[in-house]
């Protein structure tokens, strides 16, 4: 091991095509869900207390979901620790909100599981490559 000095690495390719296609499933995916609520709010005995939360909800959700993507993808092309780790803790309450929309919300459809789903699928994926990216870049002395 060299002390002191700079080893190369390089950012991880995967990790930053998996950051861009959940970019746009989650802009679909916040489509389908707007969609969902109107769905539900017009067909279903939905309570209008429940239908505003979980709306107010899904818009917090894309806020930290732009968020999390931004500091990622900038982690992962920058080579830098801090934002790839302030991404990767983002990724867990983003988990923990497609876990709410998949299993807790008052009423839930199909098309919700199947999207949500896929979106903790990813999110998994992103975690593991997140990591070995980090690991790399901690390895290679990045800061």
């Amino acid at each position: 091991a060299t002390s002191g000095k700079h080893t190369s690495a390089f950012s991880s390719t995967p990790l930053e095509v998996l950051l861009f296609l959940n970019g746009w499933y989650y802009a679909a995916y916040f489509l389908v869900e707007i969609l969902t609520f109107v769905y539900k709010g017009l067909v279903l005995p939905y309570p209008a207390a429940n239908l505003i939360l979980d709306i107010v909800m899904l818009f917090l959700y894309l806020g930290v979901e732009v968020i999390r993507i931004f500091f990622g993808s900038k982690g992962n092309l920058t080579q830098r620790k801090l934002p790839l780790c302030i991404g990767l803790a983002l990724t867990f309450p983003s988990a923990a909100m497609a876990v709410y929309y998949l299993l807790l919300q008052t009423y839930i459809v199909r098309i919700e599981v199947i999207i949500n789903a896929i979106l903790l699928v990813l999110y998994a994926f992103e975690v593991i490559l997140g990591v070995v990216a980090l690991a790399e870049f901690i390895r290679a002395n990045i800061y």
